[in-house]
């Protein structure tokens, strides 16, 4: 049946036995994967229908997997990608850490200059400490949070994402949340997080989100709704957390020198330690102190590998030989007009498709307007989405499933010019269908 004759379910069966039929060995190593681990996986994202594929390769802005198939990875390692798979400053800053030494059961030479790098770049933060993960530091600086203000309610909002043990799904909190007394309010919506947050005022310690959702969408907050959050935690005694796990990549000093709100407390992860396991929290001298060993009254912060020296080498080599201020700027730009260009793309093709984001991350979205926040987001079509991955997948363009791109600094402009070629390929051929989707008419 020709593509544009099709329903989607007839569309959705036809790409995914397409999607099977060319990735045999990605298939038997899924199927071996699933006797040791559920589903197969031990990251959840990763997981697609109808297997997903086993990735033996990594140059550059190019994966290979295990049925010899090629993509352009613009899924950048949901952000932590920056550097491509392969950066050779980054592979020379982990040897040099080899070279003298993995274990050192020390502070090293490497972390107090990581530190002061991190301090100079992020308005925010005066001191910092070092985790293992985005996830470890926001749950420190909710600690951190609690300690300081004596208090246990935090404030967050919906399709917001602070890790694998703290987050916001719609819907009911997820069974896995760590046990915070948690509030919701909706996204880029004030008088909602007003509402809440005086409702609770005597016992919030922290409101607590992305500047620009990431995993919920790529979402940018209002500017009005980022200052009325900065009023709202002075008003109430709240610490203001900004989670810049993923969006500290979209402006030298993060998304809070770009819209210059600055938070009481800052996480980073991701791209900060060189695309290494890594996480960071860092505030006012005055909140972090309380982590200060030579304090009597210190609270406890382990972590065998918060300074390990490959991280912290590559760190290193991420901030002060790569990412440079003027390098950001420049990649962020490469983004918004990459954005810009998909998004003419739709409007002439007359398709009801939306790439909201900010600079290097962005993300597709059936609907007639750009979402402003979850509910609006989740409210697309969820199929089409999936349609659409394995379909630029087909044509060599890995995305994340949920629509999701993370430009790294090895997407070049002749992959971009691609991508863009194929993004109007693939919403030629599925017109029809996004014209017929719920809330497209």
């Amino acid at each position: 049946m020709h593509g544009r004759n099709m329903t989607l379910d007839q569309a959705l069966a036809e790409a995914r036995e397409t999607y099977a039929r060319r990735r045999p060995e990605s298939r038997a190593r899924h199927l071996d994967a699933a006797e040791v681990m559920p589903g197969g996986n031990t990251r959840t994202v990763l997981f697609h229908g109808p297997f997903p594929f086993t990735v033996l390769q990594g140059e550059g802005c190019r994966v290979t997997d295990a049925d010899g198939l090629t993509y352009v990875n613009l899924a950048g390692e949901y952000t932590a990608g920056l550097f491509g798979a392969s950066h050779p400053a980054i592979r020379a800053a982990v040897v040099r850490a080899l070279d003298g030494g993995l274990n050192l059961t020390a502070h090293n030479a490497f972390e107090a200059r990581f530190a002061r790098l991190i301090c100079d770049r992020f308005p925010s933060i005066d001191q910092v400490r070092f985790t293992n993960s985005g996830t470890e530091a926001n749950l420190l600086a909710l600690a951190c949070a609690t300690i300081a203000t004596g208090r246990r309610t935090i404030l967050g909002f919906e399709g917001g994402y602070h890790g694998s043990l703290f987050g916001f799904p719609r819907g009911a909190p997820p069974a896995i949340n760590v046990p915070h007394r948690a509030v919701v309010a909706p996204y880029n919506d004030l008088e909602a997080a007003r509402a809440v947050a005086r409702a609770h005022a005597g016992d919030l310690a922290a409101i607590i989100l992305e500047p620009m959702l990431g995993g919920g969408g790529c979402i940018p907050a209002d500017q009005d709704f980022l200052e009325g959050l900065r009023a709202l935690a002075e008003e109430t005694g709240a610490l203001l957390i900004f989670d810049e796990v993923m969006t500290s990549r979209l402006a030298p000093g993060g998304l809070q020198e770009a819209t210059g709100v600055t938070p009481d407390l800052t996480t980073l992860g991701k791209y900060v330690g060189g695309g290494m396991s890594f996480g960071a929290f860092g505030g006012r001298a005055e909140l972090m102190g309380m982590f200060d060993p030579r304090r009597a009254d210190a609270v406890p912060h382990a972590g065998t590998f918060n300074n390990n020296t490959l991280t912290m080498s590559a760190g290193i080599a991420a901030l002060e030989e790569i990412y440079t201020p003027e390098e950001a700027r420049a990649h962020n730009a490469r983004g918004d007009a990459l954005r810009a260009t998909l998004n003419g793309i739709a409007r002439r093709q007359d398709v009801p498709v939306q790439v909201t984001g900010r600079g290097s991350m962005m993300a597709f979205h059936v609907a007639q307007q750009p979402p402003r926040n979850a509910a609006e987001a989740a409210a697309g079509s969820q199929p089409l989405k999936e349609l659409l991955f394995l379909d630029l997948l087909e044509r060599g363009f890995y995305v994340a499933r949920r629509g999701m791109v993370a430009l790294s600094l090895a997407v070049g402009e002749a992959e971009r010019a691609a991508f863009a070629e194929a993004v109007a390929e693939v919403l030629a051929l599925r017109a029809p269908l996004l014209r017929d989707a719920p809330g497209a008419g």
